[in-house]
C-alpha cells in the first residue's frame, strides 16, 4: 500500500515522518482513495484509537491543501471538548500545511473566530448548534464561506444516531446544500464512529436521500485483547444498631481505592448523584491513609473549569488520575491512556458498554473492564424479583452481547421527531424570512431527514403552529414568524433542541419527597417505587408539576428499578437464554471462561435456582401470594404496552427491570384478561398513549407547542410496541 501513503500531499508525508509513524494503519491506507475520490459518502468504522480521525484527515487535507478562499473540511462534533482536543491535534499537521484551523462553539476564543470570518478557509470544527446559529443569524456568509466545502465529516457519529440533536444535524446539513446550491451537487459526507450496530443501516442515517453513494470501511487488524471481570457485593438488609457489616457502596469504594490508586482509570457510575457519593467517599479514603486525593468527579452538572482540569489532568498523564463520572466521559475525548475501565450498576445499554470499554486499552495495552454490582441480601421479607438478581444477570447478559455475538443496539428510526421537526420549521423561516409551505416540506422531508412526517402530520402541525402565534401566513401565501415565533428564535437557547426530562416533585401528604423525572410511565391509582418505598399514586397535578402519593404495602421493592425506554428486546432475550442454561461463560476454543468473582458466582447462582423453582422457563406468571407477577422478557416497549393494557383492564400494576408486578390478582384472572385484549384487538401505540396525561407526553423541548393528537402519537411511537406485545400473548400464554 506504499502508493497509497504516495497520493498524500508531499507536506503530509513529511508530517506523518515528522511523527515517527513506521507505516499507516490498515484503515488509513483503506481510507485514501474514497476520500480523494470525493464523489461518495465514506462511513468510517473502528474501534478506539484505531486511528479513524487520521484516516480521515490525512487524505482530505491533501485534498484541500491548494484551497484559499472559503472553507475546505467542516468537522462536526457532538462535544465542545471534542473539538478542543481535536483542534491540538490538528494544530501541527495544519501549520505543516499553512492551514488554518478554527475551533468554532459557545467558548471558543473570538479572535479566532473573527480571523475566520474575515477569511474563512482550511477547517472549520463545530457543533450542530453553532452551525445552526450560523445559518439562522449569518446565512449570506455561510453561503459565501461554505460555497467550496469538499468535505463534511461527523465525529462520535453514533451518538447521533436516532436522536433529536442527530435529526437536527441532518437537516442541518440538508440546509446547508440547498443554501450553498450543492443538492444536485452533494458534499460528500464522513462518519467516524466506535460504535456501530447494523452497519449495512447505517448509510441511510447519514444520508436519508440516498443522493451519494456510500462506502463502509472497517478495521479487521485493530482488536485489542479484552479483559472482563463482574465483582459481586452483598447490599446487607435490616441494618441494626451493633451491625458493623458495610454498606455495598462501601466495600465498592474500598475495591476501587484498592484497584485504581497510583493510576489511571474511568469510574462511570450511572447517575449524578452516585458519581458525586462515590467521589466524595474515595477522597475521605485518601485523607484516612494520608495521601494526595486522584479521585475526582465530572458530569455534566459540574462547572466547565473544573471538568477541563480533570480531563488536562488526564491527558498528561504526569499524576495518577481517577474520573468518576457519567455519561459525560463515554465519547471520544482525548484523555490518554487510562489502565482500566469500572462501570458501577449495569449499564444502560451494550452500545454504551462498547463505547466505554473501548476507553482503555489504548496503545497496545488490553482493555480492562471491571462490573461491580451489589445486590440486596435476602431475608423472608425481601421482594421475589431481589432473588432472580437481574441487576447481575442483565450487566452478565451485555457483556455476552458484546464479546461473544459482537451485537450493540441498532438506532430506532422509526421515531417521528416531531419537536425537532417544529424547531427546523421555525429555524428555515428565521433563516429566510418568509417561505411556501411546499418549499418548507420538499426541504425538511422529501430532501431532507423527517420522512415519517406525512404531508397530513405537515398540515396539521402549520395550522396549529399558526393557532400559538409561532407562524403565520402573509397575503402573497408565504409563511413568516409570528410572535411566538419571534421570540423564541431570538432567544439563544433556540439553537439546541435538546433538554433534560422535566422533573415532577413526589409528594406525600405536607412532606415532598423528592423529584422524578417524567420519561417513565407514571398514571392514577398505579404503585411506584421511590426511595426505596412503595407508594399509591392518587393524583397527578400537570399545572403545578406534583405527582400525590400516600404510602402503600406490598412488601419490601426490589433494589433494581431499571425501568424507562431503553433496554432492547434481545438484552432481554439473552437474559433468558442465560437463565434456561444456567450459564454465563464464555466460549473461547474448547474451554469456557468464567469472569465472575465468588460472590458474583453465589449470587447468580441463586438467581438461577430461583428461576428453576419458580418455573419461569415454563411459566411466564407467577403467583405470589396476593400479587402476581409477569416475565415477558422482553424489551421496555413491550414491557410498558403489556403494563398500561393491564392497567386499563382495571389491575393495579407496575413494573422494574422488565418484570410486571400486579396487586391483589391471580394468574388466571391475568391471562384471561390478556387474551381478552388480544380477542378484541390491541389498542395501537397512539392509541394507549392517549391514556396518559398531555403533561407526561412532553418529553421533548418543544413538545409543548404541538397539536394533542400528533403529540400522541409521536409518543406512542417512543413509548409502546403493540405488535409485539400482541406476538408475546399469543407465543406465550397460548
Amino acid at each position: 500500500m506504499i502508493e497509497q501513503y504516495q497520493r498524500l500531499d508531499k507536506r503530509v508525508q513529511k508530517w506523518l515522518f515528522n511523527q515517527g509513524w513506521p507505516d499507516l494503519r490498515e484503515i488509513q491506507k483503506q481510507a485514501i482513495p474514497p476520500i480523494l475520490a470525493g464523489d461518495r459518502d465514506v462511513l468510517i468504522s473502528a474501534s478506539t484509537a484505531a486511528g479513524k480521525t487520521e484516516a480521515f484527515f490525512l487524505p482530505a487535507c491533501s485534498a484541500i491543501a491548494e484551497e484559499k478562499h472559503g472553507f475546505g473540511i467542516l468537522y462536526i462534533s457532538p462535544l465542545k471538548a471534542l473539538i478542543n482536543d481535536q483542534y491540538r491535534r490538528l494544530e501541527s499537521l495544519c501549520e505543516m500545511l499553512d492551514m488554518q484551523v478554527t475551533p468554532w462553539h459557545g467558548d471558543s476564543l473570538q479572535s479566532k473566530k473573527k480571523k475566520a470570518r474575515s477569511n474563512p478557509s482550511g477547517i472549520l470544527l463545530i457543533t450542530p448548534e453553532s452551525l445552526e446559529s450560523l445559518l439562522v443569524r449569518e446565512a449570506g456568509w455561510v453561503k459565501q464561506s461554505f460555497t467550496p466545502l469538499k468535505y463534511i465529516v461527523i465525529d462520535e457519529f453514533h451518538a447521533f444516531i436516532g436522536t433529536e440533536r442527530g435529526q437536527q444535524l441532518l437537516s442541518l446539513l440538508t440546509r446547508l446544500e440547498h443554501i450553498t446550491n450543492r443538492i444536485s451537487n452533494p458534499i460528500p459526507r464522513v462518519a467516524l464512529s466506535a460504535t456501530l450496530g447494523e452497519l449495512e443501516k447505517v448509510p441511510l442515517s447519514l444520508r436519508p436521500n440516498k443522493s451519494l453513494p456510500c462506502e463502509t470501511i472497517t478495521s479487521s487488524k485493530h482488536q485489542s485483547t479484552i479483559k472482563v471481570q463482574v465483582k459481586g457485593y452483598l447490599e446487607p438488609v435490616n441494618i441494626t444498631v451493633n451491625d458493623s457489616r458495610p454498606l455495598a457502596e462501601q466495600q465498592i469504594c474500598q475495591e476501587i481505592f484498592r484497584l485504581c490508586r497510583g493510576d489511571s482509570h474511568l469510574v462511570f457510575a450511572n447517575s449524578r448523584s452516585r458519581t458525586e457519593s462515590i467521589a466524595a467517599q474515595l477522597c475521605d479514603l485518601c485523607e484516612q491513609h494520608v495521601v494526595p486525593n486522584e479521585f475526582f468527579p465530572h458530569h455534566g452538572s459540574l462547572a466547565k473549569e473544573l471538568r477541563e482540569d480533570l480531563e488536562a489532568r488526564l491527558q498528561k498523564e504526569t499524576l495518577p488520575t481517577t474520573a468518576i463520572c457519567t455519561m459525560t466521559l463515554e465519547l471520544g475525548i482525548d484523555i490518554g491512556k487510562v489502565n482500566s475501565v469500572l462501570q458501577v450498576t449495569a449499564p444502560h445499554s451494550v452500545s454504551s458498554l462498547r463505547q466505554r470499554l473501548g476507553r482503555s486499552g489504548r496503545r497496545n495495552s488490553p482493555s480492562i473492564l471491571r462490573i461491580l454490582i451489589s445486590e440486596n441480601e435476602l431475608s423472608d421479607k425481601s421482594n421475589l424479583v431481589d432473588g432472580l438478581r437481574l441487576e447481575l444477570v442483565q450487566s452478565l447478559a451485555m457483556i455476552r452481547l458484546l464479546i461473544v455475538s459482537n451485537w450493540f443496539e441498532p438506532a430506532d428510526t422509526e421515531q417521528m421527531h416531531l419537536s425537532t421537526f417544529l424547531h427546523q420549521i421555525l429555524a428555515v423561516i428565521a433563516q429566510w424570512g418568509s417561505v411556501r409551505a411546499d418549499q418548507l416540506y420538499s426541504l425538511l422531508c422529501q430532501q431532507g431527514t423527517f420522512k415519517e412526517i406525512s404531508i397530513q402530520h405537515f398540515k396539521q402541525l402549520l395550522t396549529h403552529m399558526g393557532t400559538v402565534q409561532l407562524i403565520q401566513q402573509i397575503n402573497s401565501g408565504e409563511l413568516v414568524l409570528g410572535l411566538e415565533g419571534e421570540r423564541i428564535t431570538n432567544s439563544y437557547t433556540f439553537y439546541a433542541v435538546f433538554k433534560t426530562p422535566e422533573e415532577f416533585r413526589i409528594v406525600a401528604g405536607s412532606k415532598t419527597l423528592g423529584t422524578l423525572p417524567v420519561d417513565s410511565l407514571i398514571l392514577k391509582d398505579q404503585h411506584i417505587i421511590f426511595g426505596g418505598r412503595r407508594w399509591k399514586v392518587t393524583d397527578i397535578d400537570d399545572d403545578k408539576k406534583v405527582i400525590y402519593v400516600t404510602s402503600t404495602k406490598g412488601g419490601k421493592p426490589p433494589k433494581f428499578n431499571g425501568s424507562g425506554m431503553s433496554i432492547h428486546d434481545k438484552v432481554r432475550q439473552e437474559m433468558l437464554n442465560i437463565y434456561r442454561t444456567g450459564d454465563y461463560r464464555i466460549e473461547a476454543g474448547n474451554q469456557k471462561i468464567d469472569f465472575v468473582d465468588n460472590i458474583g458466582r453465589q449470587l447468580f447462582q441463586e438467581g438461577a435456582y430461583f428461576f428453576k423453582e419458580a418455573d419461569l422457563e415454563n411459566n411466564p406468571i407467577y403467583q405470589n401470594g396476593k400479587h402476581c407477577y409477569i416475565f415477558p422478557w422482553m424489551g421496555d416497549k413491550v414491557v410498558n404496552t403489556l403494563t398500561i393494557l393491564l392497567i386499563r383492564s382495571g389491575f393495579v400494576c407496575n413494573s422494574f427491570g422488565g418484570v410486571i408486578e400486579i396487586h391483589n390478582s391471580n394468574a388466571d384472572d391475568i391471562k384471561n384478561s390478556l387474551f381478552d385484549i388480544e380477542k378484541h384487538g390491541i389498542p395501537n401505540e397512539t392509541e394507549l398513549a392517549k391514556i396518559l396525561s398531555i403533561q407526561q407526553k412532553l418529553i421533548e423541548k418543544y413538545d409543548d407547542y404541538l397539536p394533542e393528537n400528533l403529540l400522541t402519537e409521536g409518543y406512542g411511537r417512543k413509548a409502546f410496541d403493540s405488535t409485539a406485545a400482541r406476538q408475546w400473548i399469543l407465543s406465550n400464554l397460548v
